[in-house]
């Protein structure tokens, strides 16, 4: 067996074995077990909020006490006094002083703690309409004819395309499916990104700290290495990735047949989701997990201690930071914005943010395939540059901190390229 593949089998084997890796595999599985356990019990022991109602009209406090609102009620009171003291036993979550003026309708609503902004915009939505139908009453206008005036407006949008001859055709819009698969993927490889750069960045370190480096490179190429190092890493990325496939697909197995999945479902064309959609965002998914790799075994390769590999990899923290904001952020309220365009097409970014531009369908294949073109020769681009740097990065020791050792290093570089 080659160098290589000793050094990638020992980094493999050594991170799969790890309680750490276990728990990664576990801890998105726990997370939902605890998070469903915990809307269960919160919905099966939470209370009414009691609210009570000060009116001068009786009419208002007869109309909110009838309101069915789920969450809270109202109870009507005859005086604010007999509200303070209801307040006061904590009988009630707090009470509502309402007036009218001139048509218009207003409450100050009275609490010890906040019961939400939730609640009180359902509470102001109410009082809302209570001033519409009084206003509609004034005017003769009969609550039905309210109703139909407060009505929505219908909205759909149809996705179209056009043939070769102009000639439109109206097709299926999957693109909020496929906007939730890139939401997900998209924290997925946040997730990931972060947990393998360190990992990398700690195996590199942690030779070079204690001075073991000098013999393995007497023994292998810092090349081979390098590229055994930041295989096996990847190896153990793709495992982790193919275990929750296979987790998904025994568990949509399992529970397919059950009405919750079912709903759902109901509605969802699978060829949407496992369509060119799939596959163009987990290449842009492996490579952006692969170039910040990369980025992370260089910076891991310049520091002096194992401890210190949190502060190098601050590059990579950073810069995955700002496209995972940009992609969740500013590409799911404005897909179409110039940033948003100019960065699906930079390496580092148009990971995070090309697979959502896909999902919303604003970009097409042609631009999709330039962006990961982009990517994969950047992403190789900056892998030779690494290993190239990596003798010389390994055995510079500097307490002067990256910047320092990064130009020590090309100094080294320099030096030897001369000699030859």
């Amino acid at each position: 067996m080659s160098k290589f593949w000793i050094i990638t089998k020992d980094v493999y084997l050594k991170n799969v074995k790890s309680i750490s890796f276990i728990i990664m595999i576990l801890v998105p599985f726990v997370l939902m077990g605890v998070i469903y356990l915990a809307g269960n019990f919160a919905q099966q022991n939470s209370e009414t909020d009691k609210i009570g109602v000060i009116a001068e009209d009786q009419q208002i406090t007869d109309y909110l006490s009838q309101s069915d609102m789920g969450d809270f009620h109202f109870e009507a009171f005859s005086s604010e006094d007999e509200a303070k003291s209801k307040l006061s036993d904590e009988k009630i979550d707090a009470y509502m002083v309402v007036t009218t003026d001139n048509g218009e309708v207003s409450g100050e609503l009275f609490s010890e703690n906040s019961l939400g902004q939730a609640t009180q915009l359902l509470i102001q939505q109410q009082l809302t309409g209570l001033q519409s139908m009084m206003r509609a009453s004034s005017l003769g206008i009969s609550p039905e004819e309210v109703a139909a005036l407060s009505q929505p407006a219908g909205f759909s949008r149809q996705k179209v395309s056009f043939d070769a001859n102009g000639e439109m055709t109206i097709g299926e819009d999957n693109s909020a499916v496929q906007y939730a698969v890139s939401y997900v993927a998209t924290i997925i490889l946040f997730i990931i990104i972060l947990t393998y750069a360190q990992i990398i960045a700690q195996e590199i370190a942690s030779e070079k700290g204690t001075r073991i480096m000098e013999v393995i490179l007497s023994s292998t190429t810092a090349q081979k290495h390098f590229y055994g190092k930041l295989t096996g890493v990847l190896l153990v990325a793709v495992t982790q990735m193919a275990l929750y496939g296979i987790i998904f697909a025994v568990g949509f197995n399992q529970f397919k047949d059950m009405e919750i999945v079912k709903s759902v479902l109901d509605g969802i064309s699978l060829d949407s989701i496992f369509g060119p959609f799939l596959w163009y965002s987990l290449l842009f998914m492996f490579f952006g997990i692969l170039i910040y790799a990369v980025l992370a075994a260089l910076c891991g390769s310049l520091v002096n201690k194992a401890e210190d590999t949190a502060k190098a990899i601050l590059p990579v923290t950073y810069l995955s930071l700002g496209g995972y904001m940009l992609g969740l952020i500013l590409g799911a309220s404005d897909p179409n914005n110039i940033v948003i365009r100019i960065t699906s097409y930079i390496p580092f970014l148009s990971s995070y943010i090309m697979p959502i531009r896909l999902a919303n369908e604003t970009v097409e294949i042609s631009g999709v395939l330039i962006s990961l073109i982009v990517l994969v020769i950047i992403t190789f681009v900056l892998m030779f540059m690494s290993a190239n740097m990596y003798k010389s990065n390994v055995l510079v020791y500097s307490e002067g901190g990256i910047w320092t050792s990064l130009k020590q290093s090309i100094s080294i570089m320099r030096n030897e390229r001369k000699k030859k």
